[in-house]
């Protein structure tokens, strides 16, 4: 065993299209060979960041999108091929929005719901489950659905994100009330067409307001 362990990145995206959403390839070399992983390699002579930014835009074509720091995994059994630490980050993106590709060590990249995960290589599953607990934990203090959603969008639609990552069904009314009332939604004055029998207000988001949220987090109980 490795007295100093080599540091790996990996990299959970969490994507929204109608349900929530996790990116992962399928690996072309050992080990778990033609097993669905989280796109991750190892560090090289850069920063963590670097290092998931790196990954992220050779091993699925995501390029120039926010990441953040999630945890350390570091069980001894984690990897076959011995000791290997890893950090983790995780993102959120809207799937519309981007062009995947499989990089050189993978032979396929598919967006999966996340409910419905194959079987993952390495201790990935561990990873995802960590990550979604803070995705659904940040709910509550920032708001969420900027990097998400299209740039327009029904309050239904809104509501359904927030449910999809929750997993459970939310007062209708209590959430229009509490999202409305944080101040960051403004109404464009257009509505969704090509729905039977109605047509709601289409909404985005204040971006000032919504930058100022992030910063100084809310209190946002469902």
């Amino acid at each position: 065993m490795n007295a100093t362990p080599p540091l790996t990145v990996d990299c959970v995206v969490f994507g929204y299209s109608n349900t929530l959403k996790i990116l992962l390839i399928k690996r072309d070399i050992k080990p778990f060979k033609g097993k669905w992983v989280l796109p991750g390699g190892f560090l090289q002579a850069e920063t963590l960041e670097d290092a998931a930014h790196r990954i992220l835009s050779s091993k699925v074509g995501l390029a120039k999108i926010y990441v953040e720091q999630l945890y350390t995994f570091g069980s001894l059994d984690r990897d076959p091929r011995g000791r290997v630490v890893s950090v983790a980050y995780y993102a959120l993106v809207n799937p519309k929005n981007f062009s995947i590709v499989a990089g050189a060590t993978s032979s396929d990249v598919h967006w999966f719901e996340i409910d419905e995960l194959p079987e993952l290589g390495f201790d990935h599953q561990a990873i995802i489950n960590v990550a979604w607990q803070r995705l659904q934990s940040k709910v509550s203090y920032q708001p969420v659905g900027f990097n998400l959603l299209a740039e327009e969008f029904t309050l239904s639609e809104l509501q359904f994100l927030y449910e999809s990552i929750l997993q459970r069904r939310i007062d209708k009314r209590n959430f229009r009330k509490k999202i409305m009332g944080s101040g960051i939604l403004k109404e464009t004055g257009k509505k969704r067409t090509g729905l039977k029998n109605r047509q709601p207000l289409l909404y985005s988001f204040d971006q000032k307001k919504y930058n100022k949220l992030l910063n100084e987090g809310f209190q946002f109980k469902l």
